[in-house]
């Protein structure tokens, strides 16, 4: 018998239960110039709230300036999973210099349960970056977008092992310049999809105007959706050996080891100039502690996510 994807009740987010399913996360970062605050405070500050389309909206704090770090949202999932598929539908992602909004998956015990950036990248970008992290023995086999058969490109090694490559784990950039920023944005947003099976690892990019009936209907069908955006093939990285009890995350931070550390270059899709030129500041903290309202489009607004766990 075909398997299919079934969603698992206590597992699914719509809307609201993405806030009263989940957990926020009220800590500083150890990332980047932001501290995530609790449930409470973030309501009370505006920063969290279900729109009239009940939408759900992540803010970050637009303070005009601040002496130190900006209030933002972390949010993850009070329950685990192994395997599976997570869907997530977006109108809206943060946008900016100075950010750095991701989407994941993570075990609890970092790298060794290993990381699946779903949805990632910085300041300007328009071009989506999955990436996995992992402990030492997950590799890419192979570096060509055709041997792997995925439409986007491998970017920085085949090793995906975090300690071993400095963090940066295996990455792979999206051909489409909708899948993140304000490429993303303005189309209206799309649907990420994220396929974890016993033939690895695997991320799938729709945009806003062509999601697969399958989807829509709540019954997904993988295997008729296409090329994949990133793939993370088992036969060199076992999905069940290497990721392990994963919780689902959305976060923004700002400026950190990522958007910090590119603040002054450009040349990667979306950031044809760098920050640093565009804003006529020399540092990303600077630029963030100063700029308050330069973060108006640092912000979420989440349709759905939607869990699913394969049954025969």
């Amino acid at each position: 018998m075909v398997g299919i994807f079934l969603p698992v009740a206590i597992r699914q987010m719509v809307r609201l239960d993405l806030f009263t399913r989940h957990h926020l996360i009220s800590q500083s970062s150890f990332v980047g110039l932001v501290t995530y605050i609790d449930q409470n405070t973030a309501n009370s500050s505006g920063l969290l709230e279900v729109n009239s389309q009940g939408n759900a909206i992540m803010r970050v704090e637009t303070t005009p300036v601040v002496s130190g770090n900006r209030k933002s949202i972390r949010i993850t999932t009070q329950s685990q999973f192994n395997g599976g598929l997570v869907i997530m539908d977006s109108a809206h992602m943060p946008t900016g210099c100075g950010t750095w909004p991701a989407f994941w998956t993570n075990g609890p015990n970092w790298p060794i349960d290993g990381e699946i950036d779903i949805v990632e990248g910085v300041h300007d970008y328009t071009n989506n970056q999955a990436t996995v992290h992992t402990n030492v023995g997950c590799t890419l086999a192979s570096s060509s977008s055709n041997t792997l058969a995925i439409s986007g490109s491998v970017i920085g090694g085949t090793d995906c092992a975090a300690l071993t490559t400095g963090n940066q784990g295996c990455g792979i950039r999206s051909s489409s310049n909708n899948s993140f920023g304000a490429g993303f944005n303005s189309n209206g947003g799309g649907t990420y999809a994220m396929k974890w099976d016993t033939s690895g690892v695997a991320v799938y990019f729709f945009p806003s105007g062509s999601v697969p009936a399958d989807i829509t209907a709540g019954l997904p069908q993988p295997d008729s959706w296409g090329t994949a955006q990133a793939r993370w093939p088992a036969t060199s990285c076992d999905p069940f050996t290497f990721f392990v009890d994963h919780s689902a995350i959305f976060d923004t931070t700002l400026c950190g080891q990522w958007a910090g550390a590119v603040w002054s270059s450009a040349g990667i899709p979306g950031q044809a100039q760098s920050c640093a030129q565009r804003t006529g500041v020399s540092t990303c903290e600077a630029f963030v502690q100063a700029n308050g309202a330069s973060l108006s489009e640092a912000y979420w607004e989440v349709r759905s996510v939607k869990i699913y766990q394969l049954q025969n």
